[in-house]
């Protein structure tokens, strides 16, 4: 199993002029220490469930190029781009610079969107969430043709391009990762099978079940479900001194267990990097193997 770190909180030590700086060196820190992905959120208020609308929240993509600048090997992606945030040919262009400035280590994190309060708070278009779908699933199409060799039209009921020029080309060839996130089993589980090459689900007690969801769908689709990486969202809580480290683990030998390849979570006061280094130690060579 490989680990992924999230960086959610920016209201940090010594306010927005450390940001930069801060941010840079825990990613770096998440690098040295052998994580294989970070991942930051895509919105632009800050989620009431952690805080409030109005403390700090950096624009994801501006902030992951910054970070291409910063790292040399680590996965870099948003955790999940919002459908309704961005146009699709600019969105798909916009994950092509990352790539190439990254030297290759573009993700496209996606999903249906659903933080309606900074939608209307910016005045961005916030559709009902069966027209968010239709528009993922177009997105997902229109993503695929730009990273191909057709650059010919593309006509949909929401979207109409016509062109899909890209270039320069991404350096991930055929095209970076595709993660679709979300629990759904009608519909976003359906768009996994079909288009990704990731899902991340969030831990719960019918995990089990969701996978053999995933499974369902991919039969469906004449997909092969081992082609899938299997990502789970967690909460890493090492203590502060490395007292739960072991607690850690286990929870993540479970995850293995149902067949999950990578956890991705937040990590409370990662900036002080004190709980990188332990699960450095204690975490990462436990779960390396499994």
């Amino acid at each position: 199993m490989k680990l992924g770190i999230h960086f959610a909180n920016f209201t940090l030590p010594g306010g927005s002029e450390h940001l930069s700086s801060t941010l840079a060196a825990t990613a770096r820190a998440a690098e040295d220490v052998g994580c294989s992905t970070f991942t930051m959120m895509d919105h632009w208020f800050q989620l009431e469930k952690f805080a409030t609308a109005r403390d700090p929240m950096l624009e994801g993509y501006t902030s992951l190029g910054f970070l291409a600048g910063q790292t040399q090997r680590i996965t870099l992606s948003l955790l999940v781009t919002g459908v309704t945030y961005r146009q699709p040919g600019l969105l798909a262009k916009i994950v092509t610079t990352l790539d190439v400035l990254s030297g290759g280590r573009a993700m496209l994190g996606i999903g249906a969107a659903w933080y309606e309060r900074e939608h209307k708070g910016l005045g961005v278009p916030f559709p009902p969430i069966s027209e968010r779908f239709e528009r993922l699933e177009e997105t997902l199409q229109i993503c695929e043709q730009m990273w191909s060799d057709d650059d010919g039209p593309y006509q949909g009921t929401h979207y109409q391009l016509a062109e899909t020029i890209c270039s320069p080309r991404p350096i991930q060839q055929p095209r970076p990762g595709i993660l679709i996130g979300g629990i759904g089993e009608r519909k976003t589980l359906r768009l996994v099978a079909k288009y990704a090459d990731a899902c991340n689900l969030f831990p719960g007690p019918d995990l089990a079940r969701k996978l053999d969801v995933l499974r369902a769908h991919c039969d469906a689709e004449g997909r092969d479900y081992d082609e899938i990486t299997k990502t789970c969202y967690f909460r890493f809580d090492v203590g502060e001194k490395g007292e739960r480290a072991g607690q850690t683990v286990d929870q993540l030998g479970r995850l293995s267990e149902l067949g999950f390849e990578v956890a991705i979570g937040s990590v409370a006061d990662v900036w002080q990097v004190t709980p990188l280094e332990v699960i450095a130690a204690d975490v990462i060579p436990a779960v390396a193997s499994r």
